[in-house]
């Protein structure tokens, strides 16, 4: 784990989609200690929100990780502020259980939105395990897809569904499961990680089709060592720290409804921190 101060330099920086920014950071202890499924705590500088992004790749010779944000709050928005040359106040990490990898067979890893990126290292980890690795790149519409290339190496296979049809096929992220499984015949695993409605509906076919399922949440999050509490979910009835007894879990198991619901507590909060930051931009 990272402890000692750095200088978290912002070494690459580009749009990926609107509003959604890659970040390739310098931080050789974190990549060099990284694996997939895990996460890092960034604070943009001193006295700001502590914010939990997932690893989406690193590269341990070259001592950097890479990160992909969505802007949706005034956090995120000041993280796309940062210029490349100018370093974050903290990034420290790796944080969080890894993920399970063995050699299971036919593996499918689902990126719905934003969660294409925390899906990717754990397309490579399976697939270097040894599994066929089909990849499903869902979205809203063709605008909101990234990582296209990037998990053509990752993946054996490629599938993308869009709910406009724009780009792939029409339909949805569950519409992919289902093709999928009528093809291959068997599943052996799916890891889907994307907007909480997506993960819920995924869980909810794969528990009536017998797939076992990993799904990776991102509640809210303040230490990330377990203390403030503030990332409980509730999985199999039991009471679960996203932090540091996930951040995946057993889909079929999370209850997403309290997910949701805990999820909105903080909205109003978030809208007047994001008028305050519009306010000091003016």
């Amino acid at each position: 784990m990272e402890f000692l101060k750095q200088s978290f330099e912002l070494l690459e920086k580009r749009e990926l989609a609107p509003k959604v920014n890659l970040y390739k950071v310098r931080a050789p202890q974190v990549a060099r200690a990284r694996k997939a499924g895990q996460f890092v705590i960034v604070r943009v500088c001193e006295g700001s929100e502590r914010i939990p992004l997932t690893i989406a790749d690193g590269d341990p010779v070259a001592g950097t990780v890479t990160l992909v944000v969505q802007e949706v709050g005034a956090s995120t928005a000041r993280m796309a502020q940062v210029k490349v040359g100018e370093c974050f106040a903290d990034l420290l990490g790796p944080l969080g259980a890894p993920t399970h990898v063995s050699k299971i067979g036919t593996v499918v890893c689902v990126g719905g939105g934003i969660g294409i990126a925390p899906v990717h290292p754990i397309a490579q980890a399976m697939k270097a395990a040894g599994n066929r690795v089909i990849g499903v790149l869902a979205a809203r519409h063709s605008g909101l897809l990234f990582f296209r290339d990037e998990m053509k190496k990752a993946c054996d296979e490629v599938r993308v569904w869009t709910d406009d049809g724009s780009d792939g096929k029409k339909g949805l992220a569950t519409d992919a499961i289902k093709e999928i499984q009528a093809e291959v015949g068997k599943i052996d695993e799916v890891v889907a990680i994307g907007p909480v409605p997506m993960m819920k509906f995924v869980s909810k076919l794969t528990g009536e089709l017998g797939i076992p399922t990993q799904v990776s949440l991102n509640p809210v999050m303040v230490d990330g060592t377990g203390m403030c509490g503030g990332c409980r979910v509730t999985v199999g009835g039991k009471s679960k720290f996203v932090c540091v007894d996930g951040p995946e879990f057993d889909g079929h198991q999370v209850d997403f409804d309290e997910l949701s619901r805990r999820q909105a507590i903080y909205k109003e909060d978030e809208r007047r921190a994001m008028e305050r930051l519009v306010k000091e931009v003016r």
